[in-house]
């Protein structure tokens, strides 16, 4: 573990996993620790990844501003990491809500981009809605796994505004695109992994300026990867489309059978796609 200083003192910290050419990794949840994205299901074998505890999480310190967790405001924390690796550009890679941390660093500091990769993104940065029509729709697609009943009636209630206490945790198979004991524990590790103060607080009135950001997006001049899983809830292959076409030069996938979190689902495939595009 490592640790630099930010623009306001703030020590945050950050792992080294492997070898190569460094690829900086910011973790979602919101403002999770970044070990749920282990090594990416391998890719530390291609490239050195550099995985980014926000502040307040992980072995990062908490700040004494608590405004500086707003999306926006860690935009600085990105540009002094840059500046502590002595790196001229960034390759960057940005997982669910950590993808809006990463749309925000380049449409601030697109000359500081190399390549960008957008894994199963948020959108909230450039204001794309996902319907609950198109969630529903998504989920169907995992009608013939044994739990799909409990979990589908879950999701209708969630959509529905009809939320209870335990609505999340039922719905939780959908966000994997195998709900075995490995996704299990996965799930579980979250709630002690992420910071909840800070989470309220990310997309904070004022965090996101989408017509800025997709103007100021469209000129950018860096390849671009947006991955999609099948099967994500979170992030449906329509509404990651939608946000490929945002930029100039950006490709769009689609893993079958993904999830939320495409690593875990299929290793081998996850690696191959973004190891290809980084390595163009």
């Amino acid at each position: 573990m490592s640790v630099f200083s930010a623009y306001d003192g703030t020590k945050l910290a950050y792992r080294v996993l492997g070898e190569g050419p460094p690829l900086v990794c910011l973790p979602g949840g919101p403002m999770q620790d970044s070990v749920y994205l282990g090594d990416l299901g391998g890719l530390s074998a291609h490239r050195r990844l550099i995985m980014l505890d926000l502040r307040g999480t992980g072995r990062s310190a908490v700040p004494e501003d608590p405004a500086s967790y707003r999306c926006d405001r860690l935009v600085d924390d990105v540009e002094a990491l840059r500046e502590h690796l002595g790196l001229d550009r960034l390759d960057l890679l940005g997982h669910s809500a950590g993808t809006n941390l990463a749309a925000l660093y380049a449409a601030g500091h697109p000359e500081r981009v190399g390549r960008l990769a957008l894994i199963t993104p948020s959108m909230a940065a450039v204001g794309i809605t996902v319907t609950g029509d198109v969630r529903v729709g998504t989920a169907r697609l995992r009608r013939d796994e044994p739990w799909f009943p409990e979990a589908f009636a879950a999701l209708e209630a969630l959509v529905a505004g009809r939320a209870g206490a335990d609505t999340f945790q039922a719905v939780a198979p959908f966000w994997y695109g195998r709900w075995d004991e490995a996704a299990r524990a996965h799930r579980a590790a979250e709630d002690v992994q992420r910071n909840n103060e800070a989470a309220a607080l990310f997309a904070a009135e004022g965090a996101f300026d989408p017509p800025a950001t997709r103007a100021a997006l469209a000129r950018l001049t860096a390849p671009v990867l947006v991955l999609a899983g099948e099967v994500d809830l979170n992030s449906p292959p329509p509404a990651v489309a939608e946000l490929a076409g945002l930029f100039p030069y950006a490709e769009s996938t689609v893993q079958p059978g993904a999830g939320h979190f495409p690593w875990l689902d299929d290793a081998q495939r996850f690696v191959t796609t973004t190891e290809t595009f980084l390595s163009h």
